[in-house]
């Protein structure tokens, strides 16, 4: 790690904050960039981030800005921790001031709506000469900023990669484990967004925890075998990006998608839901986007469509809990033998 000399993060969201702070904490200097430049002085000024990560202390190794130039500028490790609409637009902009062989990694866990294309993807469109690699799994930013033990994954083919991120992020609290396959690591993180909905929805109706232990192994069914289908190894599903990052997101109330669900349930409208949550959910735009990409592969996803109608066609939730529940009943485990 003695190579890499300056750190940004691009996002001063809940994610890219805490995650500037843990490169803060194990001694590197990191520019954390902000769109808003109001937000960036208040920050620079509090050493907090009362919006994203209310009443949590940040380093002051920590450089605030919303100067993208000044920022990125012979930057060595980029993070992109921005909302993935807003990738493509973000990468366009750094392309002109980054260097040659930057290691740029993604953390959003989105898919672009129009091409059907991973965020590592896009960033590999738009910066062509960067080295990209993802990060992904079990993630609350609110638990990582206060310590609580956590673990990722950092996903690439290239080890030298995987290695230095390792080395940048570990600490006493915070475990890096590496994965080469990229795609598997990415898409499981976009889509267990769809079933933290649906869980949301479930305890918001109070279901019991025979329900929730049956959507949560039925959802990683359907993910695991939509991404085996497009090339995934079905086997990254069994680790934290797969079964780890489904779980938390599909039983904490920390996590953005279980709110939205917990809204729904509730009797709101999509639009009534995340004003009330009032951030970001990947989840929304990801089951309109999977939805139709099932159909194209006639991949089978019963409770990822039963979301989608009782989300966007009025279909009432009681209603989607009962097809779902009348769905084919096929194997178990589907990849034995493979």
């Amino acid at each position: 790690m003695g190579s890499l000399k300056k750190i940004v993060v691009l996002g001063g969201g809940s994610f890219g904050t805490a995650l500037s702070n843990m490169i803060a904490e194990n001694g590197h200097n990191v520019v954390l960039w902000m769109r808003s430049s109001k937000r960036a002085s208040q920050c620079s000024v509090s050493f907090e981030n009362p919006k994203y990560l209310p009443g949590f202390s940040l380093d002051s190794k920590i450089t605030f800005s919303s100067d993208l130039r000044s920022s990125i500028h012979d930057a060595d490790v980029i993070f992109f921790s921005v909302p993935s609409k807003a990738y493509r637009d973000v990468a366009k902009e750094v392309k002109q001031f980054i260097k040659d062989d930057t290691r740029v990694i993604s953390t959003a866990k989105g898919i672009e709506a129009k091409t059907f294309k991973l965020m590592s993807k896009v960033l590999e469109e738009e910066l062509p000469k960067a080295r990209i690699g993802v990060i992904s799994g079990p993630n609350l930013a609110m638990e990582i900023a206060a310590k609580e033990i956590t673990a990722t994954v950092v996903a690439c083919q290239d080890p030298d990669v995987c290695i230095g991120i390792q080395e940048l992020l570990s600490s006493r609290y915070f475990r890096v484990y590496a994965n080469s396959d990229r795609f598997g690591v990415e898409i499981a993180g976009a889509l267990k967004n769809i079933y933290a909905i649906a869980a949301g929805i479930s305890s918001s109706m109070h279901m019991g925890q025979n329900t929730i232990s049956v959507l949560i192994t039925r959802s990683l069914a359907e993910m695991s075998r939509f991404s085996a289908c497009l090339g995934a190894n079905p086997m990254t599903f069994l680790g934290l990006s797969g079964v780890g990052d489904l779980f938390v997101t599909c039983t904490s109330p920390l996590s953005r998608n279980f709110q939205i669900g917990m809204a729904l349930g509730e009797g709101l409208s999509v639009d009534e839901a995340v004003i009330k949550v009032g951030h970001t959910a990947e989840g929304i735009n990801t089951v309109r986007i999977i939805k139709s990409e099932s159909e194209k592969l006639k991949v089978y996803m019963p409770i990822a469509s039963a979301l989608y109608e009782t989300m966007f066609n009025g279909q009432p939730v009681e209603e989607g809990l009962k097809s779902m529940m009348l769905a084919d009943q096929n194997t178990d485990v589907e990849f034995f033998g493979r």
